[in-house]
């Protein structure tokens, strides 16, 4: 800071010079001393300059009362997970008291590489939110996979030195760092080397590998869903992310941690979130806590002041002298919902709208990302070899599988679907290279009863996954798709029932807000009206091709065994029939 800005904060702060802004009569949620005390907060360019008595401004805001909490910080998030663009996921979560985001940019960075992350930072600029940056640690997420690219420790050293960016994403490839991989231990060194930090995901990783994996330098973890996983990553020096997102859901199954234990190194996060889940964010992380006992300055602290730390933001997640005019008014402890949000000092939202001016804002320029090789009608068939198959078994609410034995019809020497024992055909098509990779398998869960679902969402490599009743429709799915660069789309009889295109990287859509959620919402209804009864069949989709959650799996290359780590003939058997 100028030495000029300094001497006037310093007289600000001393009472010699009147404020920016003062907000009167604050109960200020104290996340430093633990507790509530009534003062007046004096603002100067951007910072907090002083907490006291007769503060004076040029404008003053007489709160009667209200509580001044820190503003909200999302830990671990990948805003590509929401469709939208920063601008617009910013107009959801703002309002909501959001005003700083950690973001791990891997979705976009295995289908563009470092022009990803570059995206993305552009795309944040100007916002009424701050944005930081965890570089994407495992991109691919495995080599049984294509993605768009790979970056490797050398690529993100480009990047490491950057103020914005914080440190390493989370390192999924845990079996690398326990096997000592040279390149998973370049890219801890990297972070290491620089001081930042290491995010970790290490579902059920305990005993003796997880003290490995923290002594490599791992220093966090959000894959905790038992009190007893996350007691022991606690004992044992990790950061806690409690997640609540739109498929995994953590935050309730941990709440015995949160009553009966330290909380000072659990922060929130949401991880993944369908736009529709964003207009209430990590204050509602806050408010589910609160209702469940936890002191309502614990929560504030764990959405605030423990992730401003964990990160080595400096002076941001608190109230207080040299920190960051990052707050929330509330009008009580029970809702957790602002009335005013404050961003460096300016107004920012009230009542649940954003105030800020951030429209009219030119989208970043990125390559076509839906390279397909040209795919014909016959590229569906599957030579059948039995009437039995190993089919992918979805679980309900559940991103694991279940490999199971299932009937299907044979017409013409071909394998086909099987509506009545709710057997589907299957397809990945890899669309980064136009390689011609063609995957096909079988999934049950879906209960289609016409039609065809297709998506160029599918973590981590995003490849387009197509399942249907009838090769036709899933055609013309396939092909729709690759006419508007990406997206979602539900066709049925040759006839495209809904469809939300995704033209940035296929996985990002440039439309505002509202016409997301719309669309998404005709989306599910269309997956209804053909049969799915799956809840949120595309958020399912988007799984099933990620072959490091068990049991079975589909990428662009085959059906993958995640318990065998090894590719399989869907004919092999036997398997339990179900």
């Amino acid at each position: 800071m100028p030495k000029k800005n300094v001497e006037k904060i310093i007289n600000i702060a001393r009472g010699l010079e009147k404020a920016d802004l003062v907000i009167k009569n604050a109960n200020i949620i104290n996340v430093l001393s633990e507790e509530i005390h009534l003062a007046d907060i004096a603002i100067a360019d951007g910072i907090i300059a002083g907490i006291g008595k007769d503060y004076s401004g040029i404008k003053e805001i007489d709160i009667q009362g209200a509580y001044l909490s820190p503003s909200f910080i999302d830990g671990h998030v990948h805003i590509e997970s929401s469709m939208l663009l920063p601008a617009e996921f910013a107009k959801a979560v703002v309002p909501a008291g959001t005003t700083t985001a950690i973001i791990d940019p891997h979705e976009i960075s295995n289908v563009l590489g470092l022009q990803g992350i570059s995206f993305m930072r552009e795309a944040v600029q100007g916002l009424p939110m701050d944005v930081y940056t965890m570089l994407p640690s495992c991109v691919p997420a495995t080599p049984f996979e294509t993605s768009g690219f790979d970056l490797n420790s050398y690529d993100l050293s480009l990047l490491i030195d950057k103020p914005w960016v914080l440190g390493i994403a989370e390192m999924m490839n845990f079996p690398g760092v326990l096997n000592k991989d040279k390149n998973v231990m370049a890219k801890l060194e990297l972070a290491k080397s620089k001081d930042k930090r290491i995010d970790g995901h290490a579902p059920c990783l305990d005993d003796k590998d997880l003290c490995a994996y923290i002594a490599a330098g791992v220093t966090s973890d959000h894959e905790c869903t038992t009190p007893d996983e996350a007691i022991e990553k606690l004992r044992k020096g990790m950061y806690i992310m409690i997640r609540e997102g739109s498929a995994a859901k953590d935050l309730r199954a941990l709440l015995p941690v949160l009553l009966e234990k330290n909380t000072r190194k659990c922060i929130f996060v949401t991880d993944d979130r369908h736009p529709e889940d964003l207009l209430e964010h990590i204050n509602s992380m806050v408010r589910i806590a609160v209702e469940a006992g936890v002191p309502p300055i614990k929560a504030i602290q764990m959405a605030s002041l423990n992730t401003a730390e964990y990160f080595k933001i400096q002076n941001l997640g608190a109230i207080a002298p040299g920190y960051k005019a990052d707050f929330l008014v509330l009008p009580d402890l029970v809702t957790f919902k602002p009335d005013m949000v404050f961003k460096k000092g300016e107004l920012v939202a009230q009542n649940g709208k954003l105030i800020a001016d951030i429209n009219q804002r030119e989208i970043p320029a990125v390559r076509g990302s839906v390279n397909v090789k040209w795919i014909k009608f016959e590229d569906f068939k599957i030579e059948a070899k039995s009437d039995t198959v190993k089919a992918i078994e979805v679980i309900p609410r559940q991103l694991i599988t279940k490999a199971v034995q299932s009937k299907i019809n044979i017409v013409d020497g071909y394998a086909e679907s099987n509506i009545e024992t709710d057997t589907l055909k299957i397809c990945v098509i890899e669309r980064h290279r136009a390689g011609g990779n063609f995957a096909k398998g079988f999934v049950k869960g879906f209960n289609m009863k016409s039609g065809a679902m297709a998506s160029t969402v599918s973590h981590d490599s995003h490849n387009m996954v197509v399942i249907g009743t009838n090769d036709s429709d899933m055609y013309t799915a396939a092909v729709e798709l690759i006419k508007s660069q990406g997206g979602k789309i539900v066709v049925n009889n040759g006839e495209v029932l809904a469809h939300l295109p995704l033209p940035i990287a296929g996985i990002i859509s440039d439309s505002d807000f509202t016409t997301v959620v719309n669309k998404s919402m005709e989306l599910n209804q269309a997956a209804k009206n053909i049969g799915c009864q799956i809840e949120d069949p595309f958020m399912t989709m988007a799984f099933l091709s990620l072959p490091v959650i068990p049991e079975l799996k589909i990428t662009d290359k085959g059906v993958f065994d995640t318990t065998k780590f090894e590719f399989i003939d869907i004919f092999e058997q036997p398997v339990v029939v179900r």
